[in-house]
């Protein structure tokens, strides 16, 4: 194996071999007769010697560069044909061959073609010119080739002259499967297409989107870079650098684009993935100069060069780092059939094979040599001195070296191709005599072509309507074994899937290692943060910048953040995932909702507790001056409603409560309100001395209307309010990280005019009590009555200011607040006194006691009465009258002085009135409250 290490670059570099054309016939290198002929072309020399300028005659150039691997593909066609000769496939039918060297040039494979499409049997290789092809007889049916893409899209564009099948065992440029421009070509490999995707996806699951691709500048050379940068760039993929090498050895620039495409890649620090699409050759010269320069990437090869031996024999060829390629898949029956060709190859004839002559050769001259005294041999050795010393030495074969070097993806390609024309042919013999070379015509063919299916491996395969036969690619991993780099297929890939089947978990292991190299132009963005694209053009240059506040990101090198539902989710800075918000609102078990419930239930219990004590006084002065049991009850009832009103405020808000709270709160205050008008009326009726405001009174107090029509018309805002604009649940989205559930009024208006409605009644009430403000000095209920609504007004004033600018759970509670502190204000206002003298001043809430109370009120009031002197008509008949006269009636009195009224004047003082008079206003003031 050693020895075979040593002899492979001896066919890389080769000799300048070469055979001058003096005819046509010197033109072929290799053929064979037969019934129906099948041509070759194969790129066996890497180079055409070119004159140092331009060429001045029309002169087909002599090749050099023996390529080892290609001249294995005209073996396996020659075997193919071969081993079809001595089948029943075509019964009878023997298939000739002839192949050309193309020289990896297109002048020359263009060449090639003209002789293929001279007419059959013409000693003169003439090619006719016709308006119609249909019954030209070419010299042969089909053509296998050419090697590279670039030859076959020149070649196809001549066959397609007379429509001749052309089946390339190579050529996978993305652009032959138009069948428009190329009508004629076929191929027994998938295109481009399918390779530039599979390495995209490689590239991808590896984590990697910063590379660099180097590229032929040919037509095989631009159309794969332009399929890999349409794939990259569908993928998130950035391409760092492009970097063109000539396609021809022979430019003299060739070497210096070399190095500056190693310059390129020892800059680019963070590229540490690098594609290339080259010939062997190519790659051959790329190589040494990376060794020598200390690179070390990943490299990815294309299918022209993945499972090149003499590439990965190169000395110290694993310092390049780790190369992974896409190769054809191969058919092991077909390989191995192969092989057994090669081990009797040395017994055949080389008269009409002049590549196999010529292998001869350099094996002979080569072989003994070392591996540095291989590589002087081969630069300073000319056509004449090789010759030579051919001539000096003895011809020896090595078995094992050409199965060695077998890339079995081209062979089982080329093997296919051979087949394929095969099947064709059969069809097109079935009904005819295919010995006569007319039996059918080359555009005949083709159509049959068109249908062939071939069993591969237990497998169906077949051409697609794009001329391409879908097979898989073997992904190819060069590894270090014993000291040498050994090419290891880890895994199968399916175009169908786009997708990679592992056989066993150690390939799948040794795949995934390959994550481990970096290969990026910015470091990747963890979950929680986004790229922020910079000034470079690159997309894959960016700047890792958190999530802002309610956005996510839950994956790695994201573009963008997620927004989070602001409406039910919210998410911090850097957050990988949105959160769900809490639901807020005043609950039970909040301590300050508590402390509410714990006044609003004490308030509950005080309105009880003056109602048992008003019941065990009933028939007290204080009970009745009170306004009676009834009037307290009811007064009592709204409060306790009032306070009950509270509970709806707390806890989760409900369609119920909120509907409920309101309406209750509203009606119950405008009930306690009425009530209490009425109560002030009455006092003030009571103890008012004039006549015109207790006319007035008389008019107005009228209670149970009164109280009804009060609190009716709160009952009407309340159920058009119910009605048209009801309160309902909403929820409140003002807290970042929080929903606040609480209950919208509906309408502003009308929960505005049900609380100035009771202003209303407030302030009429506060109006009448404060009247009577001036009463008996153990009964002066008008006093607290007036304390009580100033508390009510000043709660509420208070409150607006209050509640428009709370936020949050809370905001019931203020309204909370402010319902009990303005019905603890009322209530105690008006019941605790009464309550006070009932418990602690038992011995004023007598009879006699109020009487003797209102008595001394009285008389205190009429002591200061004083007449006045008032000049009276002097026709009037009575002119005069006395005072008591004046004050028999209680009605003239006011404030304890006596009134009289003259016809047609107003009241005037007059003088005291007499006790007795005073005593029996003093009953009759008791009586009436």
């Amino acid at each position: 194996m050693a020895l075979v290490n040593f002899l492979i670059p001896c066919f890389v570099i080769s000799t300048d071999i070469a055979y001058s054309c003096q005819n046509t016939d010197d033109f072929v290198g290799a053929s064979s007769p037969g019934d129906i002929v099948i041509g070759g072309l194969f790129a066996v020399h890497s180079e055409m010697l070119r004159p140092e300028e331009y060429p001045v005659q029309p002169v087909i150039q002599n090749c050099a560069g023996f390529e080892i691997q290609i001249f294995l593909q005209t073996l396996a066609m020659i075997h193919a044909i071969e081993t079809i000769n001595n089948s029943t496939l075509l019964s009878g039918v023997t298939l000739g061959y002839e192949i050309y060297d193309t020289c990896a040039e297109v002048t020359k494979a263009m060449a090639s073609a003209l002789r293929f499409l001279s007419k059959f049997n013409s000693s003169d290789d003439v090619v006719e010119f016709k308006c119609n092809y249909s019954d030209y007889v070419p010299r042969i049916k089909a053509v296998t080739g050419a090697s590279y893409s670039e030859e076959s899209m020149a070649v196809s564009r001549l066959l397609a002259l007379q429509l001749i099948p052309q089946v390339s065992p190579a050529s996978s440029a993305e652009i032959l499967s138009d069948k428009v421009r190329f009508p004629s070509f076929f191929r027994t490999i998938p295109s481009d297409f399918h390779q530039t995707r599979a390495m995209t996806h490689l590239i991808c699951e590896c984590g990697w989107n910063w590379i660099g691709v180097i590229a032929t500048d040919d037509d095989n050379g631009r159309f794969a870079l332009e399929s890999f940068g349409v794939q990259a760039m569908a993928n998130n993929v950035c391409i760092a650098f492009k970097e063109m090498l000539p396609a021809y050895l022979s430019d003299n620039t060739f070497h210096t684009k070399v190095d500056h495409a190693i310059e390129k890649i020892v800059k680019e620090t963070r590229v540490n993935v690098i594609v290339v699409f080259m010939r062997q050759f190519h790659v051959l010269k790329l190589f040494k100069k990376a060794i020598e320069k200390n690179v070390k990437k990943i490299w990815i090869a294309s299918d022209n060069w993945s499972a090149a031996v003499k590439i990965s024999t190169i000395p110290n060829i694993r310092q390049l780092g780790t190369i992974v390629g896409f190769g054809f898949k191969s058919g092991f029956k077909n390989i191995s059939a192969f092989q057994d060709f090669l081990r009797k190859l040395h017994d055949k004839p080389t008269d009409n094979n002049k590549f196999l002559r010529e292998y001869i050769m350099l094996l002979s001259v080569c072989a003994h040599l070392e591996y540095h005294d291989f590589q002087l041999c081969i630069s300073n050795q000319s056509q004449d001195d090789l010759l030579e010393n051919v001539e000096n030495k003895q011809q020896i074969w090595r078995d094992d070296f050409l199965n060695a070097n077998i890339e079995p993806g081209f062979i089982h390609s080329t093997i296919l191709a051979v087949y394929a024309i095969a099947h064709a042919i059969k069809g097109q013999c079935k009904d005819r005599n295919c010995k006569d070379p007319a039996a059918f015509a080359p555009w005949e063919l083709l159509e049959e072509l068109k249908k062939v299916t071939l069993i591969d491996d237990d497998k169906e395969i077949t051409f697609d309507s794009n001329g391409d036969m879908s097979t898989s690619y073997d992904v190819l991993l060069w590894k270090e074994i014993d000291g040498h780099v050994e090419i290891t297929t880890v895994a199968e890939y399916d175009p169908e899937k786009d997708d990679f089947i592992f056989e066993d978990e150690e390939k799948k292991k040794q795949f995934l290692d390959l994550k481990k190299v970096q290969s990026t132009c910015s470091q990747h963005c963890r979950p929680g943060q986004m790229k922020k694209v910079t000034e470079s053009p690159h997309t894959c240059c960016y700047e890792c910048v958190y999530c802002p506040e309610n956005h996510y990101s839950n994956q790695t090198d994201m573009d963008y953040c997620y927004q989070c539902n602001n409406r039910t989710y919210w998410a911090p800075i850097n957050s990988t995932t949105c959160y769900r918000k809490m639901i807020h609102f005043l609950a039970w078990t909040d301590w300050f909702a508590i402390f509410l419930l714990l006044l609003s239930t004490f308030g509950i219990v005080l309105v009880l507790s003056i109602s048992v004590i008003f019941t065990k006084n009933l028939n007290t002065p204080v009970v009745k001056a009170s306004g009676g049991l009834t009037v307290c009850y009811i007064i009592l009832l709204s409060h306790f409603l009032i306070f009950l009103s509270t509970v709806f405020f707390i806890d989760e808000p409900t369609e119920f409560k909120c509907k409920t709270r309101q309406a209750l709160f509203g009606i119950s205050f405008a009930l306690c309100i009425s009530c209490i008008l009425i109560k002030s009326l009455k006092i003030l009726l009571a103890f008012s001395f004039d006549p015109q405001l207790q006319n007035f009174l008389k008019c107005v107090y009228k209670p149970v209307p009164t109280v009804v029509t009060c609190t009716g018309i709160q009952v009407v805002i309340c159920t058009f309010w119910l009605i048209f604009r009801t309160p309902f649940v909403k929820q409140n989205f003002s807290i970042p990280r929080a929903i606040i559930l609480e209950c919208d009024e509906g309408s502003i208006v009308a929960f505005g005019i049900m609380l100035g409605y009771i202003a209303a009644l407030a302030f009429i009430c506060f109006i009448f009590a404060f009247k009577g403000r001036k009463l008996p000095e153990n009964y002066n209920e008008a006093k607290f009555i007036t304390f009580g609504m100033l508390i009510y007004f000043i709660a509420w004033i208070v409150f607006i200011p209050v509640y428009a600018t709370t936020f949050g759970k809370y905001l019931p509670a203020v309204e909370i607040i402010v319902v009990l502190i303005s019905n603890y204000g009322i209530l105690c206002c008006t019941f605790l006194p009464k309550c006070y003298i009932i418990l602690y001043k038992q011995e004023t809430n007598t009879k006699s006691a109020f009487l003797k109370m209102i008595y001394t009120y009285s008389s205190k009031s009429a002591g200061s009465v004083a007449v006045s002197q008032i000049s009276l008509d002097s026709k009037s008949s009575s002119s005069r009258a006395t005072i008591s006269d004046s004050c028999k009636s209680e009605k003239n009195s006011v404030n304890g002085n006596c009134h009289f009224q003259v016809p047609g004047k107003r009241l005037i003082k007059g003088k005291p009135l007499p006790k007795n008079a005073v005593r029996t206003m003093a009953r009759k003031r008791l009586s009436s409250i």
